[in-house]
């Protein structure tokens, strides 16, 4: 009897087991020529950051006027969702946000013909993005035995900018088969190691917890910062006890803290709440904002967000 009794709560476990990974709000993937590639291939436009000219990639040219890009990144795609990784359609998700800024561009108001107000944050915002972030970048060689494929696929966490996977290799010289259609084999030769490292930061990250970056700021006009004292202790100390109390196994790193500004690193975040729903960067950080605006610190704070893994709370007034 005792044995029976055993293997019920083992079956119990596994099925609750089962049923939490499952619900378990799962990182978006995104397939992207690499920067390196759109350098090449001049695929890259330029803006002013503060000052300061900056080039980043222009995916939507890319997408519109390289032949091969589209059905690379559709075969990765295809091998990916064989392994049973959901992607989100990069070409479809460039195509959606212009069509989002074009509606916000003819929207006015009713009453005072108004434009919707767009910040610096929101154009930044609307780039194509997701949590996980695929690299693809490739070569055409020319051998003796005919043409050659090499390629370097990466995986990066999007917000914690690590490297999560990597695959390089070649394809077997060919004078009949198309790019893509090389590439796809060279890939499929090196896809399994690929996925598994994808997979062990998955696992990772269900059994640690979730890892966000979380920032801290001030407004300008708040009539304190955090090196204030309340009851003995700044603010700062409130602010990294609410962080010990609320991580998984208190995991953070806390990386920099100013009068004006605290950074955590690596967060650690359950992935789900007491009531067993998802929690995220934003539903983590609405607890801290909570805290913020009770005692002892009360005060107004705004709370933003990047995706599912970064959060950034300025206090001071919504």
């Amino acid at each position: 009897m005792p044995r029976i009794i055993t293997y019920i709560i083992a079956l119990f476990l596994l099925c609750y087991s089962y049923v939490a990974l499952s619900q378990a709000k799962k990182p978006t993937i995104i397939v992207l020529p690499s920067d390196n590639w759109c350098n090449q291939r001049y695929f890259m436009t330029e803006f002013n950051n503060q000052g300061t000219k900056q080039k980043v990639p222009d995916y939507k040219m890319a997408f519109q006027e390289d032949t091969e890009l589209g059905q690379v990144i559709s075969k990765i795609g295809a091998l990916m969702i064989d392994r049973g990784f959901p992607l989100k359609d990069a070409e479809q998700e460039l195509k959606n946000i212009e069509a989002r800024t074009a509606e916000d561009n003819v929207t006015a108001s009713n009453t005072s013909g108004s434009s919707i107000a767009e910040s610096p944050l929101d154009k930044l915002k609307n780039r194509a993005k997701a949590d996980i972030l695929i690299q693809i970048w490739w070569k055409v060689n020319k051998t003796d035995q005919g043409k050659s494929v090499s390629f370097i696929l990466e995986a990066f966490d999007s917000y914690s900018s690590k490297r999560i996977a990597s695959s390089t290799g070649t394809s077997p010289p060919s004078n009949t088969e198309i790019v893509p259609v090389m590439l796809e084999k060279a890939i499929l030769t090196n896809i399994d190691p690929f996925a598994a490292q994808l997979q062990t930061h998955f696992n990772d990250m269900f059994k640690n917890g979730r890892e966000i970056i979380l920032t801290v700021k001030r407004w300008d006009n708040w009539d304190r910062n955090f090196e204030t004292e309340i009851n003995g202790d700044e603010i700062t100390d409130l602010i990294q006890r609410w962080m010990q109390e609320n991580t998984v196994a208190g995991r953070f790193n806390l990386s920099d803290a100013t009068e004006n500004k605290i950074s955590f690193e690596q967060v650690r975040i359950p992935l789900f709440d007491k009531n067993n729903r998802p929690v995220d960067a934003r539903e983590f950080a609405k607890g801290l904002q909570k805290y913020i605006k009770g005692n002892p610190i009360t005060s107004e704070a705004k709370l933003m967000t990047r995706g599912l893994g970064e959060a950034i709370i300025v206090v001071g007034e919504k």
